[in-house]
Parts: structure tokens; C-alpha cells; sequence
């Protein structure tokens, strides 16, 4: 009898310190959830979740159309000479005028698949300030670290592989003809003749428009936040 109840006795305690550990592991748990991010949280969270979702804005501006069809960032026949577009068009010279201008989104989407590489390596020499800066900067915060630390690199890239595609149709030396032309009328405001700086500029312009949107997503959208790391860095934005 003294033996069952000394065992009954055992078991009770067992229970009582089963219960014990499961509630202090969640306390833990509930602790570490809570708790604020730890800088080496910070800078790993921001990376995870720029690297998975500004690199998208690349990979939307490549693809076929990313350019062309997105009246957000579609290029188009560069306003200095938009006059022209009119007469041309009146002259019945609707096709030309429209392969002129998918040639130049076509650059740009074709230029836009060297992105992705250059925003991977901007976001991995990303510094603690840099990290902190971004998490509780403006809802563009990710975007300006971009724009100031690639722009240079994006220009070097596109722009050969914009001009190829310019040449292809004779754009360049076409475009090139009719602004050295116009700007040798008296008294006018010069036009830029460089169609590849144009093209270039707006390629860029229109990519970091996606970078931003994307951006806005992983800031705004808790669905964006797939993992517990990115839950945890993120809620301190949201604080």
C-alpha cells in the first residue's frame, strides 16, 4: 500500500514537472516572440526579405512586356520631340512610330535582367546603420539605399545592351538625324540627340518605380513576412 501510494506520489510529481516545463517553454517562446530584434536580427531580416522581394521588381521589369505593356514605366517617345510623334502619325506613319517605341521598352526589358545581381550585392555589403536606417526610415527607405548605392552600375549595364537593341532598327541614327536637324533651327530649346541616355535614364527610373511597389509590399503586407525572423524584424518597424 505504502509502495502504491509512494508510486501514485512519483507520478504526480512527474506531471506537476512535465506541466512546469511545458509552461515555462512557452514563456520563453512567448519571451523570444516578444522580444525586440537583436541587431544581427535586424541586418539578417532586412537582407532575407529585400534579397526575396526588391530582386521581383527586376524579374518584372525583364520579362517580356515588363516595360512595354506596364503604363506605369512604359517608355515613351521622348517628349522634346513629341511634335514629331504627331506629324508622323498624321503622315500615316502609325506602324513606324510604334516599333520605334517598343524598341525602346524592348531595350530596357532585356537591360533590366543585369539588375537582379547588382541589388543582391547592394543589399549584402549592407551595414548595421544602413539596417536600422532602412527599418525605421521612410516607406521608401530600402529603395533610396538602391538608388544611391547602384544607379551608377544599372547605367553601365543598360546602356550597351539598350543601344544594341536601338540598333537593331536604326533608331539611334534615325532619332539622331531628326534632333540634329531641329536643333539647328534658329532661336529653339536644344533637344538631347543621345536616344540611349534617354532610354537609359528611364529604363532605371522605371525599374526602382517596381523596386519601390515592392518594397511597400514587405513593409505593409504581413503576408509578405514568411518567415518568423522576418515577423520579428518587422514588428519593430510596425512599432
Amino acid at each position: 500500500m505504502r509502495f502504491l501510494s509512494a508510486t501514485i506520489l512519483a507520478f504526480g510529481i512527474l506531471a506537476i514537472s512535465a506541466c512546469s516545463v511545458q509552461q515555462i517553454q512557452k514563456t520563453v517562446d512567448g519571451y523570444l516572440k516578444d522580444a525586440k530584434p537583436t541587431t544581427e536580427e535586424v541586418v539578417s531580416g532586412l537582407k532575407e526579405a529585400l534579397e526575396k522581394g526588391i530582386t521581383n521588381g527586376a524579374k518584372k521589369a525583364s520579362a517580356v512586356d515588363g516595360y512595354y505593356k506596364n503604363p506605369q514605366i512604359k517608355i515613351p517617345f521622348p517628349p522634346d520631340v513629341q511634335k514629331v510623334e504627331t506629324k508622323l502619325r498624321q503622315l500615316g506613319m502609325d506602324k513606324q512610330v510604334d516599333q520605334f517605341i517598343e524598341t525602346l521598352n524592348r531595350g530596357a526589358e532585356e537591360a533590366a535582367k543585369q539588375a537582379a545581381p547588382i541589388f543582391v550585392s547592394a543589399i549584402k555589403q549592407m551595414t548595421i546603420n544602413d539596417a536600422w536606417n532602412i527599418l525605421k526610415g521612410d516607406k521608401d527607405a530600402a529603395t533610396q539605399y538602391l538608388q544611391k548605392t547602384t544607379t551608377s552600375q544599372l547605367e553601365d549595364k543598360f546602356k550597351p545592351v539598350i543601344q544594341k537593341a536601338l540598333d537593331k532598327v536604326n533608331a539611334t541614327k534615325y532619332y539622331g538625324d531628326l534632333v540634329n536637324t531641329y536643333n539647328k533651327i534658329p532661336f529653339v530649346d536644344k533637344v538631347n540627340p543621345d536616344l540611349n541616355d534617354y532610354a537609359t535614364t528611364l529604363a532605371i527610373d522605371g525599374l526602382f518605380k517596381l523596386v519601390a511597389q515592392e518594397e511597400a509590399n514587405i513593409r505593409s503586407n504581413p503576408g509578405a513576412r514568411t518567415t518568423e525572423l522576418l515577423k520579428k524584424v518587422f514588428k519593430e518597424q510596425d512599432n
